[in-house]
Formats: structure tokens, sequence, C-alpha cells
């Protein structure tokens, strides 16, 4: 567990070293741009536009007060324990364990202490749990979606 969130705050630091050694070089790019070429990458959610991945992507969020939280700690494995289910259903996992800052996605969904948050390819906001979640039950809830039932449909037609 210690490695997964090393892993993760390494990722949020990872973003603007690579902006700093690269900006007279190459153009960074976008979180989209980064998941979609990565689909397993842990974006920070201070970095993030929420809107930018409406029809393309469906985020799940995990805030927490600390990345040393216990239950942010289990969430993140529970979520890396699974990952071809997360990438199946177009899943984008952001953190946002700056409880200090308010971010957008803080100001957008207010979450108290602990919350991951699902958010369907439409926008809206799809499932809140203040606890820890199962990717099994994740993937039930994202299956269940209109939107998700016509993406099945679609790949077995093709």
């Amino acid at each position: 567990m210690k490695t997964l969130v090393s892993l993760v705050l390494s990722a949020s630091l990872i973003g603007p070293a690579f902006a700093e050694d690269t900006a007279s070089t190459m153009s960074v790019p976008s979180p989209l741009e980064a998941w979609q070429d990565e689909p397993t990458i842990i974006l920070d959610g201070a970095d993030v536009d929420i809107d930018e991945f409406k029809w393309v992507a469906r985020p799940v969020i995990v805030f927490a007060t600390s990345p040393a939280d216990p239950r942010f700690a289990e969430q993140m494995t529970l979520l890396s324990e699974r990952t071809q289910e997360l990438i199946d259903r177009d899943v984008v996992v952001i953190v946002d364990t700056d409880d200090d800052t308010l971010s957008d996605l803080r100001r957008k969904l207010r979450p108290r202490d602990f919350m991951m948050v699902l958010i369907g390819k439409d926008g809206g906001v799809k499932l809140r749990k203040p606890f820890p979640y199962d990717v099994r039950e994740l993937s039930r809830s994202i299956d269940k979606m209109p939107l998700r039932q016509q993406e099945i449909r679609d790949r077995r037609g093709s």
C-alpha cells in the first residue's frame, strides 16, 4: 500500500517537473491526452477540468484530506487490483488529497473528508460513497447506465 500511495504522490509531482523540462521543446499533454495515452494513469485533481472528459470517459474521483488517510490507501488499492475492468468502462481515476487548496473539483463536488465520486460520461454525478468502494460494485453501477448498455450493444454488433 505504501508503494501505491507513493506512486500517487509521485504522479502528482511529475506534471509540474515535466512541464518545466519540456516547455521549450514540446507542449505538455492535457489530462485527457495523458489518460488516452496511458489509461492506467492517476491524475491529480488540481490539474483537471472535469468537463474535458464529458462524453469521453467516466471520471472516478477519490477525495481525501491527506494521502496518508487509510481509506484513501484502501480505495487506491481496490482500484489498482482491477484496472482492466476500469479500462473496459472508460474510467479515468482522479485523486485530490489536498484539503487546504480549494480545487475546481472540490468546489463542484463539495467532499467532506473521504469521498469517492463516479461521474458519468454525460457529466452528471452517478454515485457518491463516503467509504472505499469495490471495483466490482463500481462496475455494476456503470453497467446499469443506459450509455454503457448502448456501448455493450455496439461492441457486440461490430
